[in-house]
């Protein structure tokens, strides 16, 4: 691989689409599926190579040095397991997968930004309770209103989700690019249908 796409892989987060490893935890389940626990090659081969991960899988690419090629890991299992998180962040990201990605007034999907269920003029604050994915257009129309006075209704309460319910829901929402490789393991453990 020439300089130039190495320079360019580093420093465009985009690039992690150039090759990524799916990280699974020792029980072969990923780390994460909200988002998708994904490591930029570079990482993946450097674990391989410190004994930290096995690679389960890999692309038809490979990376050479002076002494060594290595074919890219597209799916590498950690060695040790790691205990999963049972807090879920409170982030715009997590918001937007609690609320499946969808305006909780009116059900658009596209460009969406966040509402106070109880305006913050009004006291309300910004929690996992008060807080919904809203579109502009809704999220206008509210305004500082509560949702009497707007005459608007929520398709559902906010709540604080589980980190098993966003694991739930980051299966329905995977990123753009699934490798072939990694569909065996993103859904092993799904509920098989009788």
């Amino acid at each position: 691989m020439d300089g130039d796409f190495r320079t360019t892989f580093v420093r465009d987060p985009a690039a992690l689409r150039h090759y990524p490893a799916l990280v699974l935890n020792a029980d072969y389940r990923p780390l994460s599926y909200y988002p998708l626990s994904l490591w930029p090659w570079q990482e993946a081969v450097k674990a391989a190579y410190l004994d930290r991960v096995s690679i389960v899988a890999e692309y038809d690419h490979a990376v050479r040095s002076q002494r060594a090629e290595i074919r890219i890991p597209s799916v590498v299992v950690l060695k040790d397991y790691v205990k999963p998180q049972k807090r879920v962040a409170f982030t715009r990201f997590n918001l937007f997968l609690r609320d499946q990605f969808c305006c909780q007034y009116c059900g658009a999907r596209g460009d969406l930004t966040f509402d106070h269920v109880l305006p913050r003029s009004r006291g309300g604050i910004t929690s996992w309770e008060n807080v919904v994915a809203a579109c502009s257009p809704c999220n206008l129309r509210k305004g500082s209103k509560t949702l009497r006075q707007s005459g608007m209704r929520l398709f559902r309460p906010p709540h604080q989700p589980t980190a098993e319910e966003m694991q739930n829901h980051g299966r329905r929402f995977p990123p753009n690019h699934l490798h072939d490789s990694w569909l065996d393991y993103l859904y092993w453990d799904a509920e098989l249908e009788a």
